[in-house]
């Protein structure tokens, strides 16, 4: 039986979250990944390393008619390489994909459909509006509102529509959903049915207006939107004020810059999702190895030749594991030396790998640190080993080495500048410049450093006056500071989840203060 080469997968209305697993399997294993322009970046980067990503959608300057993507794709098939083609929402509602499987059965080429979350389904949903419930009629009717062929409302029998007992979903361009409203008026409809529109459905722009018939033209009208909205109308819309979730979280609809490394930004965007955030990730530097490793690979071999080890951050513990997993050893070498790192984040790190921190200071500073370790013991002649970064500064070996103790301190990684945006990265010049974003966060002083190297120094500092300034702890805000620039929020625990809760927390109070 021949292996599908295409993959027509529905990515769903548009949150990432919402793809499911079979389509990131499909993504993942892809050669080729074809998208329009509207797939959230978040999918694309799941694609694997070398795959070939190409735009192909309306909004792109590399768009392509219809018959084009398809003889594209089945070039690309006959290439011997797997492709998966990612369709909005689910591919065999209001879309071309039927026709491309045609196509692709026609070339004799074998394929497999996807589904996906329908935007009918998902925007509803995250709109607090529920398509069925008992006692609210039988159907559920799905209309494409809008024809693209004739630009202009579909030519439906909407009075046959008006008589059904259910809900009914129709799909429209942005600027043509209040045309839609008067076809529905004029042929029949209530001007007193309460309905729901939905725009961006399941972003963190998602907006929802809600009204009768005869009130949403001219609130549509207050305000110009683009992209597809989604109409619903029945008895169901009234549960919206009692089931609404999604707009309703503490961030929902802020935009919040990540300047994390790539690698390590997921949880960070992830857990500002999660609230309501729309994370925009802008890396400013990158973690590589260092570029003498021999040190730390000495180090990690002799582990446990150390009455201390102390990790200042989640990068050390994760480039002295894989040094120490590399080698001959394995983590029973940590049964040796007692273990401290400066936060609880890293001390979750460690934790990953099964392995129990015996000390975490109470404060983010090398005297705490110095502090700390002093009391489980006198420091004179005691051998402690510290990975750090390649710009790390030494105070804390510095302390130690004055009270006596024998440090060695090795380069475990080094903190990479990123000189210039990707060229699909956003482009945070213009978004602070035009007030479009709500908080910038740092987790890192050199993250904080590198902002001001790549935008000068002067103009960085007026740019964050504009926003809200997150910091994950005391070491970054004094990295800042000492820029000039001013921190608004930093949490007093000194992890990822910790500065997500204190940036929602100052968005409640601002959000409070302003009513």
């Amino acid at each position: 039986m021949k292996q599908p080469a295409v993959y027509l997968v529905g990515v769903g209305p548009g949150d990432p979250g919402l793809i499911t697993v079979r389509g990131l399997e499909c993504i993942q294993a892809a050669d080729v990944v074809v998208y329009e322009h509207f797939v959230h970046p978040r999918l694309l980067r799941q694609a694997r390393p070398g795959a070939e990503l190409l735009d192909v959608g309306s909004s792109s300057p590399n768009a392509m008619a219809q018959e084009a993507i398809g003889y594209l794709i089945a070039d690309k098939a006959r290439e011997g390489k797997v492709v998966a083609h990612l369709k909005w929402g689910d591919p065999f509602i209001f879309g071309r994909a039927g026709e491309e499987a045609l196509f692709l059965h026609e070339q004799g080429i074998p394929f497999e459909v996807v589904p996906g979350v329908p935007a009918a389904v998902g925007a509803p949903a995250y709109a607090g509006v529920p398509l069925t419930y008992p006692g609210s009629g039988h159907t559920v009717t799905l209309v494409k509102a809008y024809d693209d062929e004739v630009r202009g409302v579909t030519n439906v029998d909407w009075a046959s529509l008006a008589k059904l007992d259910g809900t009914v979903v129709c799909y429209a361009v942005a600027n043509q959903m209040p045309r839609v409203v008067d076809a529905l008026r004029s042929h029949g409809w209530n001007a007193g049915e309460q309905a729901v529109v939905v725009y961006n459905g399941t972003y963190p722009t998602q907006e929802t207006l809600q009204g009768t018939l005869a009130e949403l033209p001219g609130m549509m009208r207050e305000q110009q939107r683009r992209g597809l909205a989604v109409l619903v109308l029945g008895r169901v819309v009234g549960f919206r004020e009692h089931l609404r979730w999604f707009d309703d979280r503490p961030l929902f609809g802020r935009r919040v810059l990540v300047t994390r490394p790539r690698e390590q930004a997921a949880e960070l965007t992830e857990r500002l999702a999660a609230l309501g955030a729309d994370p925009i990730e802008a890396p400013m530097i990158r973690i590589a190895p260092p570029e003498d490793p021999t040190p730390l690979l000495r180090a990690a071999a002799h582990a446990d030749a150390f009455d201390w080890i102390v990790f200042t951050s989640a990068n050390a513990v994760d480039a002295f594991m894989h040094a120490l997993l590399d080698g001959e050893r394995d983590i029973r070498a940590l049964s040796g030396p007692l273990l401290c790192t400066v936060g609880s984040g890293t001390a979750e790190r460690l934790a990953r790998h099964g392995i129990r921190v015996d000390l975490v200071p109470d404060e983010f500073r090398a005297d705490a640190v110095v502090r700390a370790l002093a009391r489980r013991g006198p420091l004179d002649s005691l051998r402690v080993l510290l990975p750090h970064a390649d710009i790390g500064r030494e105070v804390i070996a510095d302390q130690l080495r004055a009270a006596g103790a024998s440090v060695t301190d090795v380069v475990a990684y080094r903190t990479v500048a990123v000189d210039s945006p990707r060229a699909d990265d956003p482009d945070v010049y213009r978004l602070l410049l035009e007030g479009s974003i709500d908080a910038v966060t740092f987790t890192s002083g050199s993250a904080v450093r590198n902002f001001a190297q790549l935008y000068g120094t002067e103009q960085a500092v007026d740019l964050l006056r504009q926003t809200v300034v997150a910091t994950i702890g005391p070491v970054t805000t004094d990295a800042a500071t000492e820029l000039g620039v001013a921190v608004t929020v930093q949490p007093t625990t000194y992890t990822v989840p910790a500065m997500v809760e204190a940036l929602a927390a100052h968005f409640a109070a601002a959000r409070a203060s302003a009513t």
